[in-house]
């Protein structure tokens, strides 16, 4: 379908001002597109992360539910439907996204496994790191999330549980480069940035850390835990200039 101008134009200006983390803009922008064209699945898909960045899930939500509804092959708005209700506590819905996700994903798998057998194995393996973790066996829950990674890459959750192993065993860099990926191809997984903020903390990098803190509360305003680790921070600065 050919588009006017004005609504390429409108997209083209939407895109550039989300690159530049300039959410309103492009949200306004995005927003006049979907009026005029509603099925347009990237353009309500790129709705949704703008509105999850404001810090407005519930409506990130309702924009996510319309990329799929439009398009139900929709890997990415599928993820990003899982992980915003997720945030919100919604789980068992997001369970089902994360399913309806691998499902879509079935003709983009790769490797030795079909990708319906992937997915399970990689789940598995997922679980079974948790056990090791509740266990207070991190390097055991660490082989099963590396396990559960080369199945499925794009099962971000299992990348940011594998992340904070990694800062948990002092491995922290390795957890920073992991879960600047994550944030890349997810900005509104908010535990994701969270946990790279404490990477880079652990990194003694406080000014990188305090920025991905400040974006988490961008995001979720009422986050006790990005609050707790502002408030680490603070106090870390705070004992760094007694004499």
């Amino acid at each position: 379908m050919a588009l006017d101008p004005s609504v390429e134009q409108l997209i083209a200006r939407g895109k550039e001002a989300f690159a530049r983390n300039q959410y309103l803009p492009a949200l306004a922008n995005l927003q006049e597109v979907a009026a005029r064209y509603p099925s347009f699945a990237d353009v309500q898909n790129l709705i949704g992360l703008c509105l999850s960045l404001l810090g407005r899930p519930e409506e990130a939500v309702d924009a996510f539910r319309r990329a799929t509804e439009t398009n139900a092959g929709y890997v990415e708005a599928h993820l990003n439907l899982a992980i915003t209700l997720n945030d919100l506590g919604r789980f068992d819905e997001a369970r089902a996204e994360f399913q309806a996700a691998s499902e879509a994903d079935e003709e983009k798998a790769s490797g030795p496994f079909p990708s319906a057998a992937a997915a399970r194995l990689a789940n598995k393996h997922a679980e079974l790191g948790d056990l090791y973790a509740e266990a207070g066996a991190p390097a055991d829950a660490l082989r099963e999330y590396r396990r559960a990674v080369e199945l499925r890459p794009q099962f971000l959750d299992i990348r940011n549980k594998l992340a904070r192993t990694l800062i948990e065993v002092g491995q922290a860099e390795q957890a920073a480069d992991e879960l600047r990926e994550v944030v890349r191809l997810r900005p509104a997984f908010v535990a994701a940035r969270s946990n790279l903020g404490l990477a880079l903390f652990r990194l003694e990098r406080m000014e990188d850390a305090e920025n991905e803190w400040q974006r988490c509360l961008q995001q979720q305003p009422d986050n006790a835990q990005v609050s707790g680790y502002l408030g680490m921070l603070a106090r870390r600065r705070g004992a760094g200039s007694e004499p």
